[in-house]
């Protein structure tokens, strides 16, 4: 009985150990693969490169406007944030004392005419007093009795002191009138206008502060013509052969996660950017997004730029392709549930996309095996 009892315990006790898989003869069950499940479509799709960029003001759309005579500002127009126009005043400096030196000028230039009057007043009375004699460089001295426009002479017209007195004394009117114009023109400097249209960025110099204009002209304000903008966008040297002028971008920026900004690559910089041993080249993308006033400079970018483009093309994603040499294949699901390996052929990639040039038709479902 005791024997019984003990072959009944071992029996049971064996039993468990096949049921737990305790024992290699009976066997372990193997799990079924996990696919995840994707459609064959149709999609246009582009060769790309990925960079990152900051949105610029083109050359020309971001001025510092600045004073080149000095004195105290005594008006200013313009606060940050401001919209100006081209031509738009936006400060004035003290010019009294310019305004008198102008005064003077044209005092001095009346002087000097009254002067060349004076000069061809001293010629024979008989004649008119704007004749120049001398315009040709000639000099003539008419003898007694010689005839002049019809009249008799009876005393020499001019002699030669005669002749340069006058073209003394218009040298000087001369003078003096280029020094009107160049008072005219320092005056000018004490009015400040906008060079160009825009917005006011910063402001450097306040109301009643005295500027002094050197070397470096004082900058009373800085203005940015936000409608003139662009992305340099930093790529790297393993990409930039594939980058020509013209080809197609699209960027984002963070503010606007979910909007896209077209352009287009305008200038690849000869020059590499070089920060911790990394090689990138500046590509300057042309911005021709109609939006473009919601985009502000020194915004952050991720930029995509095409090389080729092809619309209506099957796609897979790139997870799904297995190399095998120098075949690739797929997985795809049968009817029944289950996944036949097929063997394609792939075109261009775009990012995680992959073209299917052969070996499966829209609407068929691949499988990508979970890890």
């Amino acid at each position: 009985m005791r024997k019984i009892i003990f072959v009944l315990a071992v029996f049971t006790a064996l039993s468990g150990l096949a049921f737990a898989g305790g024992f290699p003869f009976f066997g372990k069950t193997e799990k079924t693969p996990a696919y995840e499940t994707v459609p064959v479509k149709k999609k246009t799709i582009g060769a790309s490169i990925l960079a990152t960029g900051t949105v610029k003001p083109v050359i020309g759309a971001e001025v510092k406007v600045g004073a080149r005579i000095s004195g105290k500002v005594e008006h200013l127009y313009a606060n940050i944030g401001d919209k100006v126009e081209k031509d738009q005043v936006i400060a004035e400096i003290e010019k009294k004392d310019l305004e008198a030196q102008v005064t003077q000028a044209e005092a001095n230039l009346k002087a000097a005419d009254a002067g060349v009057g004076i000069s061809k007043a001293s010629f024979w009375p008989a004649l008119s007093a704007e004749t120049d004699y001398g315009a040709k460089g000639t000099t003539y001295f008419p003898s007694q009795g010689d005839n002049f426009a019809g009249l008799k002479l009876t005393m020499p017209l001019f002699n030669g002191q005669d002749l340069y007195t006058i073209k003394q004394s218009k040298a000087t009117k001369e003078a003096v009138r280029a020094a009107l114009d160049y008072s005219k023109i320092q005056l000018s400097y004490a009015t400040i206008t906008a060079p160009i249209s825009g917005v006011i960025a910063s402001v450097s110099t306040q109301e009643g502060e005295t500027v002094a204009a050197g070397l470096t002209a004082p900058t009373f304000v800085t203005i940015i013509d936000l409608a003139r903008l662009q992305v340099d966008a930093f790529v790297d040297e393993t990409d930039i052969g594939r980058v020509k002028v013209g080809q197609k971008a699209l960027f984002t920026v963070d503010t606007y996660p979910d909007k896209e900004f077209t352009g287009k690559v305008k200038a690849i910089y000869p020059k590499a950017i070089i920060q911790e041993n990394v090689v990138n080249f500046d590509v300057v993308i042309e911005i021709d997004d109609p939006n473009i006033e919601l985009l502000r400079p020194d915004m952050t970018t991720s930029v995509t730029i095409y090389q080729e483009e092809r619309k209506g093309v099957l796609v897979i994603p790139r997870a799904a392709v297995t190399k095998e040499g120098a075949g690739k294949s797929v997985l795809v699901k049968q009817n029944n549930g289950s996944f036949e390996k097929k063997e394609i052929k792939t075109g261009m990639t775009s990012g995680s996309d992959v073209e299917v040039v052969s070996g499966l038709n829209e609407g068929e479902i691949v499988g990508i095996k979970r890890e």
